[in-house]
């Protein structure tokens, strides 16, 4: 695999830590602003309200950049966003912090997808892309737990200013590697852009990612508060919970991708069917408590392997 393809896995790594570190440092943030812990939770609605609004509207006002430096000045956003957040005063502050930084969250995978693709023969795109999201994946793997004990340790403040680190090295990344020639897309009337939402396929694509995805951010959003207030986990215990999860959910979407290259409905099916069959399994043996870490990172792996697999859907 071309480095430029690793590097576009290191940009995908900084924003997807910058979605999931919240999710590990809800307490913190709550009683250091003095809000509750749903109160707190709307941080992460509003960055998932910032993705919806900024990947339709960017993507179409950028739609003629040379995709390298769209990329970097995406991730500069990102970067100061999360500057924004670490130095935020109050709750309203944070709030635009993490809005502004979700403004480059999907338009940057939805470039990053293209540009993958076009790196490698036809027959590994889906490879390609399913290496681009590992660091998505990856950031649930280490970025989560090491906010988590950023937060604990050093305070929830510090956990941002380390994702600002993160940013700046994945900028760097992407200016070494990515390549310059992938230049400007070709010229494309907006209707023509449009004419795509005509497309059965799209909007099956949509649905299983926000019905799916939305069974598992319901849980995952307050996972933190979850392990600590109602089945009395220990910090070391909740972030070895998050990195059974992110491990998980890193192992599926590589499988994902291999297995979307050899067919893609065939890996829906398998994939939905080993969802199923693990949620089953870990009710089953949790009885009345909450079903155990092993549970929780074949659940991450099946829908891990979910996301990846329906990246290369036939249009």
């Amino acid at each position: 695999m071309p480095l430029s393809l690793l590097a576009l896995a290191a940009g995908a790594f900084g924003i997807g830590t910058t979605e999931f570190v919240i999710m590990g440092l809800l307490t913190q943030v709550s009683e250091d602003l003095g809000i509750s812990i749903p109160t707190a939770g709307m941080l992460i609605s509003g960055y998932a309200v910032g993705v919806a609004v900024g990947a339709p509207v960017l993507t179409l006002l950028t739609r003629q950049w040379p995709r390298k430096r769209l990329l970097m000045g995406l991730m500069l956003i990102f970067i100061a966003g999360n500057a924004a957040a670490a130095l935020a005063p109050s709750y309203g502050w944070l709030m635009a912090a993490r809005v502004l930084t979700s403004l480059t969250h999907g338009t940057f995978f939805g470039v990053g997808a293209v540009v993958a693709t076009g790196l490698v023969p036809a027959d590994k795109r889906a490879s390609a892309i399913a290496l681009m999201f590992s660091g998505l994946t990856l950031a649930t793997l280490l970025g989560v737990p090491t906010g988590a004990w950023i937060g604990q340790g050093f305070g929830w403040r510090m956990a941002f200013a380390a994702v600002v680190g993160v940013g700046l090295l994945a900028l760097a990344i992407l200016a070494l590697f990515v390549p310059r020639d992938q230049g400007r897309p070709p010229v494309v009337a907006l209707r023509q852009e449009l004419a795509v939402l005509r497309q059965g396929p799209l909007w099956l694509g949509l649905g299983i990612t926000v019905f799916g995805f939305a069974g598992v951010f319901a849980l995952y959003t307050y996972v933190e508060p979850l392990l600590t207030q109602i089945t009395h986990m220990s910090g070391p215990a909740v972030a070895i919970t998050l990195l059974l999860f992110g491990a998980g959910l890193a192992a599926g979407n590589l499988l994902g991708g291999r297995l979307a290259d050899r067919g893609v409905v065939r890996a829906l099916v398998l994939t939905l069917v080993a969802l199923m069959v693990t949620l089953a399994a870990g009710r089953r043996a949790s009885g009345p408590r909450p079903a155990p870490p092993p549970a929780a990172r074949g659940v991450a792996c099946a829908a891990g392997t979910s996301r990846s697999s329906h990246a290369n859907w036939p249009p």
